[in-house]
């Protein structure tokens, strides 16, 4: 059993439930240097194991090194005999530090990163930007009536400035496709600043980016704390590693591990699979993956799908976690 695909907000795409993030294939380059440098045949696998597993689409961005993510994305899409149009690709603008001009201007650079492979959902990456959401917005369609992207979305945009954008996008005819944000078992901001409810309230799909808590919810870090000391970067100084973090989130670990057993699923399979279908068909999830086998796991969490009583047993557990201010 593998879950049907899902339209992707007001638009034609059909997506997986679970897409790859891409953002650990930006190789250390540029001045992104949260992941590890990948060898290319864990790249390789790690995408043949999401398209054998039902993963038909892939999240990455211009910030991940500097285009790296994008090239290696096309490579191994390449590699794996896929054409053009037979996946999905989702890609960012940063804005911070430029102007709404600045989309145009760099269109050439993600087509020709991506090449041969078009751009179905273009989003604003956040916020940051010198220019105005509706200059922002314009500059987005231009890109769509000139044939360049086919979708617009945002990302780490919260209610108020999602709700202009989709009225802006109207205004030229066109739908505010989804807004990406971090969410998660751990992290339910979305039901608390109304950007849940106003994406209902639009057609937007909710496209969940660190799902897991940036692994917490896989019990491992509970299981081995010196797991901490592996990690690269900025990563380590996340919130949810602190000693006081992993206490409060190792209830929802047990509740995870206990339910999981119930389908032979771990319990980063069934964080998956509740964040995927607790709100129904508004959300999405983008797990990323440094290792084949967990590209493999994140998918094999569309093969299951947890009952109802399941579903709100994890909601009320994970209520309980008060995430960490810092």
């Amino acid at each position: 059993m593998s879950l049907p695909l899902r339209k992707l907000g007001r638009s034609d795409l059909r997506v997986s439930p679970v897409g790859l993030g891409c953002w650990q294939f930006s190789q250390r380059r540029g001045r992104n240097k949260y992941w590890p440098k990948l060898p290319e045949s864990e790249i390789e696998g790690i995408v043949s194991a999401s398209l054998d597993g039902g993963i038909n689409w892939f999240d990455t961005a211009e910030a991940y090194g500097d285009g790296a993510s994008e090239m290696e994305l096309s490579r191994v899409l390449q590699k794996a005999g896929k054409q053009p149009g037979e996946v999905i690709v989702a890609t960012k603008w940063m804005p911070l530090f430029r102007r709404a001009a600045n989309i145009p201007g760099t269109i050439g650079s993600r087509l020709e990163c991506l090449s041969p492979y078009p751009i179905d959902l273009y989003q604003i990456h956040n916020p940051a930007s010198f220019s105005s959401n509706q200059k922002q917005m314009a500059a987005m369609a231009a890109l769509v009536h000139s044939g360049k992207i086919r979708y617009i979305g945002v990302s780490n945009f919260g209610a108020r400035r999602m709700r202009d954008a989709h009225r802006f996008l109207a205004a030229e005819g066109l739908p505010l496709v989804s807004n990406q944000v971090s969410c998660s078992l751990l992290n339910r901001k979305i039901e608390r600043n109304g950007v849940l409810d106003a994406a209902r309230e639009l057609g937007i799909s909710i496209i969940a980016y660190s799902p897991l808590s940036q692994g917490v919810l896989s019990g491992r870090f509970h299981e081995d704390p010196d797991r901490l000391k592996a990690l690269s970067g900025m990563r380590k100084y996340r919130g949810f590693y602190r000693k006081e973090s992993l206490r409060r989130s190792r209830p929802v670990v047990e509740a995870l591990k206990e339910i999981g057993a119930r389908h032979e699923a771990s319990p980063t399979q069934t964080a998956l699979n509740w964040l995927m279908n607790f709100y129904g068909e508004d959300v999405v999830v983008i797990p990323g993956a440094t290792r084949t086998s967990q590209a493999a796991s994140n998918a094999a969490a569309m093969s299951f799908v947890l009952s109802r009583d399941e579903l709100d047993h994890l909601d009320r557990v994970s209520r309980a976690y008060k995430e960490d201010p810092r």
